[in-house]
């Protein structure tokens, strides 16, 4: 049977790692990789050679702490040279709130579902969770569906059954610490990789205060994967915006004939912030594999029906409140602005 190594990332481990251990070797679990990611300590370093010789794990070392997403880079790489035909792998904390029970249900999973992302998942309705933990995973799991359309209940659990080729992917990804957890599931919209969810025991030790995830540092890393979809389009919208006040104060008093002036200005400023967007999105956003051309075309035609609504709902709510164009513009493109970003996410660049 081919072979699914279990990796554990471990920085200054404590008496549960040890308790990790003896559960896995009482279940007859192998091979099992652990990286030290730099733990500095007599006391830590015991357990690491304990791991060694007496339950018979690799270790790998860290000289320093470079942080989980990079501890996983390190056992990927080594799991994919020394077991190449290997199914994929499972990883699971050091900590002890992942079960082996648990960690097998993930692991057979994944044999009956070699190209899919198995993803170990907590109820966070159950009693007894710190209420940090269910607000934070709530809210990435809310945006992460919203601006990537991956639907995951437990964005951060850290007990995932990654196949092979999945693995390879992820040596190249962006994310040292938190945030590669971040990246890997935005990687399996691009890669088109299933994500199957196992339902777990929610286990929390303590309130979780041995994690080592800082609550400032990392949500801003992890919140920063979801930045640059924001920024592109609150700046096309300031251009935009900019632009259609110029052209409407320009154009006020002229006849366009078949149009107002608040259409023909809508068609400038659309023109060119249209432009600007597609290049930011392309490129840095959405960072699309199609072919330009086929974006190009698909682009245009959402930036038509978008521009042509814009004229079309501002002009006629003007006519009806007599309110200032611009004043009016704002709500109107907000809500168009949700409808173009769903669509530029599944179908102009997907």
């Amino acid at each position: 049977m081919a072979e699914i190594p279990v990796i554990i990332p471990s920085y200054e481990p404590d008496e549960r790692m040890t308790e990790l251990m003896e559960h896995l070797k009482a279940a007859q679990i192998a091979p099992v990789v652990i990286v030290d990611d730099g733990s500095e300590g007599e006391a830590y370093q015991e357990i690491f050679r304990k791991a060694q010789t007496q339950f018979g794990y690799t270790v790998l070392h860290h000289a320093v702490n470079l942080g989980k997403g990079r501890a996983l880079k390190t056992a990927f790489n080594y799991c994919l040279n020394t077991w190449p035909d290997m199914v994929g792998c499972v990883t699971i904390d050091s900590d002890g709130q992942h079960t082996v029970k648990d960690m097998c249900a993930c692991m057979e999973a994944l044999r009956r579902n070699p190209e899919a992302l198995i993803m170990g998942v907590r109820d966070f309705g159950a009693e007894g969770i710190p209420a940090r933990s269910v607000f934070g995973n709530r809210c990435t799991s809310v945006i992460l569906k919203a601006l990537t359309g991956v639907s995951v209940s437990d964005t951060q659990t850290g007990l995932r059954a990654i196949p092979a080729a999945f693995m390879k992917r992820l040596l190249h990804e962006k994310g040292e610490r938190f945030e590669l957890e971040t990246n890997m599931l935005i990687d399996t919209k691009e890669e088109e990789i299933p994500i199957i969810e196992v339902p777990i025991d929610t286990i929390y030790l303590a309130e979780n205060k041995s994690s080592h995830f800082n609550p400032l540092k990392d949500s801003i890393r992890i919140y920063a994967v979801f930045g640059k979809f924001l920024i592109s389009s609150f700046s096309s919208s300031l251009v935009d915006l900019l632009l259609f006040t110029m052209f409407c104060h320009l154009t006020r008093k002229t006849d366009f004939g078949i149009m107002d002036y608040i259409m023909a200005s809508t068609i400038f400023a659309r023109v060119l912030s249209a432009t600007y967007n597609f290049l930011i999105n392309y490129r840095v956003v959405f960072k699309s594999k199609k072919n330009t051309s086929g974006a190009v075309v698909r682009y245009i035609m959402l930036a038509v029906c978008i521009m042509l609504a814009s004229g079309f709902l501002v002009g006629r709510l003007h006519g009806l409140t007599s309110l200032p164009e611009v004043v009016v513009k704002i709500p109107v493109d907000c809500l168009l602005f949700l409808l173009s970003f769903f669509v530029q996410r599944e179908y102009v660049y997907r």
